[in-house]
């Protein structure tokens, strides 16, 4: 019994962990924490993802079948997200932005991966994990922790950036990793058929 809950925590730990760090909440991520507090982008972003994990494991494999459409437009909506978040880095002077600090840094960050990561692939498995496996609870701590992991790398990461690269030139590479990951999720969530079926 004890190893098959131990099985149950590493392979979902080890997918969900390993999907996150390669998915665009990840760089959103590190994009918002070079310009934020690192420890707040942290806690809104690990309170986003123990929210939709909480989501994932609640509504289980029906909800994927049921709005299989649905969930396509929610990507298309995380796609826009993106966009619109490199749209005013590019456009809006430093001078007239109003970094948000303390508690706003946490809703912020909170706001910014809760919609990104609404039909997510790491949350889809989720769901598909929460089907597969009785033990829901392993399940949900497994994916939850997986994803406090990966957002504290993303948030470490981006502050270790803000502090060493020249700001201009980490601006300019923010927005182009925004824009390149908000055009692929758009297209993705479009025709899956594009990327060959690697990412459903």
């Amino acid at each position: 019994m004890a190893s098959s809950v131990l099985f149950i925590f590493a392979f979902v730990f080890a997918v969900i962990g390993g999907l996150e760090l390669l998915d665009r909440t990840f760089f959103a991520l590190i994009a918002f924490s070079s310009k934020h507090p690192a420890f707040q982008t942290w806690a809104g972003a690990a309170t986003a993802f123990l929210a939709t994990t909480t989501i994932s494991v609640a509504v289980g494999g029906s909800l994927e079948a049921a709005f299989h459409r649905e969930l396509e437009w929610v990507r298309v909506g995380g796609g826009v997200v993106l966009l619109a978040y490199a749209a005013y880095l590019f456009l809006t002077p430093e001078q007239d932005r109003q970094p948000p600090t303390g508690r706003s840094a946490f809703v912020a960050a909170f706001l910014l991966i809760f919609v990104l990561e609404l039909g997510d692939t790491t949350m889809i498995f989720t769901i598909l994990f929460s089907v597969e496996f009785a033990n829901l609870l392993v399940v949900f701590v497994a994916a939850a922790l997986a994803l406090a992991c990966a957002s504290a790398l993303a948030s470490f990461l981006g502050s270790r950036l803000g502090a060493r690269v020249e700001p201009r030139l980490l601006e300019r590479l923010v927005v182009v990793i925004l824009t390149v990951a908000g055009v692929l999720t758009i297209l993705y969530a479009l025709d899956p058929g594009l990327f060959g079926g690697i990412l459903g």
